[in-house]
């Protein structure tokens, strides 16, 4: 007779360092995996196009509770749920709130857990503390569009934004990228990008250096990693970029509109993007209600107007086959957007808890031992 009990696995966030979270090598080589999966169509992502980055919740901009949150920077609720195919063969979910005013609480912007499931009978196979996980896929994506994008003789790297995420961009691209020879980064605030450029500097034993400006972030520099949030873009030149330069967008930017449409751009996957352009459609602020969060708010607001089109966004996972060649020359400037995906945080963190049942890592929790209705 078969057994009904179900067991699942606990990692707290202890649990997901000791059993590897932190390996930015393999997790760049799971995400390269992910955009091989992406073009061969072996992905699932939520809505009936397959295709959706989560259900949000959208808090209304006046209350209409005593308690009910209202809007604001960063303010949000999402259920992101995917499988992914290949060696993977699995399903999850990544639950997280964000709110930005959370900082001053002692705590990160956003708190994030993931719970896969296997995709035949949709049992619990673990529960973990996901924001590491989400932290090292989003900084090794770039590592992943630096390694296709980027030109061979690639030395420099200008930083904006000195938090948590561009010091996992950073980690990625010099796991890719292992000639670079100079990082700028650039912050608001100085004294993070000072702290920022000592500690990566030990890290990675490279040349970090914090400026004081955009433009010496930004010019002569080969590959730019964006990493920003909130109301305030980083405002950035045209003029700015030389020739050849990957600028690519993990956070919100102001470019010219020129710039998107007259130089290549790379998508992570084109499909979920414009499906946030659907959900635009439906919202009460229509496309509005999208350029302040979305790296791509800007280019869906021209392909909105009827300047730009979708067919000329190219996805990274077909140039990771082979299908699609993103750069003719060593002068071409590649703007590369990501917007996160649940099939990068599904696959990074099976690939996490496998190792922590190969090492007997966790908790393992109890689910029932037969189902009280069957």
């Amino acid at each position: 007779m078969t057994s009904s009990k179900i067991e699942f696995l606990y990692l707290n966030e202890q649990d997901m360092i000791k059993a590897g979270v932190l390996d930015m090598g393999k997790c760049v080589k799971t995400m390269e995996e992910v955009f091989y999966l992406l073009s061969q169509g072996d992905c699932l992502m939520g809505g009936p196009l397959e295709n959706e980055h989560g259900m949000m919740l959208w808090f209304p901009e006046e209350r209409r509770g005593p308690r009910m949150p209202v809007a604001g920077p960063d303010r949000r609720f999402m259920s992101m749920i995917a499988y992914v195919g290949g060696d993977f063969h699995v399903c999850g979910d990544k639950w997280y709130g964000s709110n930005i005013e959370n900082v001053k609480r002692g705590l990160p912007r956003s708190i994030l857990n993931l719970t896969l499931n296997d995709p035949d009978t949709g049992q619990p196979l673990a529960y973990m503390s996901a924001n590491l996980v989400s932290a090292m896929r989003t900084g090794a994506v770039p590592g992943v569009a630096a390694k296709y994008l980027a030109r061979q003789n690639t030395e420099t790297a200008g930083i904006l934004g000195a938090g948590v995420i561009s010091k996992a961009c950073l980690k990625a691209i010099a796991k890719t990228q292992p000639q670079l020879r100079e990082i700028r980064v650039y912050d608001l605030i100085m004294e993070k990008s000072q702290a920022f450029a000592r500690q990566m500097s030990e890290e990675l034993g490279l040349h970090v250096v914090a400026v004081d400006s955009l433009e010496a972030a930004i010019a002569d520099s080969d590959l730019i990693s964006i990493a920003t949030s909130g109301h305030a873009k980083v405002n950035i030149k045209t003029e700015w970029l030389k020739p050849g330069t990957v600028v690519m967008l993990t956070g919100t930017a102001q470019l010219a509109d020129e710039c998107y449409l007259n130089n290549t751009v790379v998508a992570d996957n084109w499909k979920m993007h414009q499906a946030w352009l659907s959900e635009a459609a439906e919202h009460p602020k229509g496309i509005d209600s999208i350029t302040e969060w979305a790296p791509t708010g800007q280019l869906l607001k021209l392909i909105h107007e009827g300047r730009g089109k979708h067919e000329s966004v190219i996805n990274l996972g077909d140039v990771v086959t082979g299908k699609r060649s993103a750069r003719k020359s060593d002068d071409d400037i590649i703007l590369f957007v990501t917007g996160g995906m649940p099939v990068y945080d599904v696959s990074w963190g099976y690939k996490v808890y496998k190792e922590a049942l190969a090492q007997g890592i966790g908790q393992k929790l109890l689910l029932w031992e037969q189902p009280h209705w069957a």
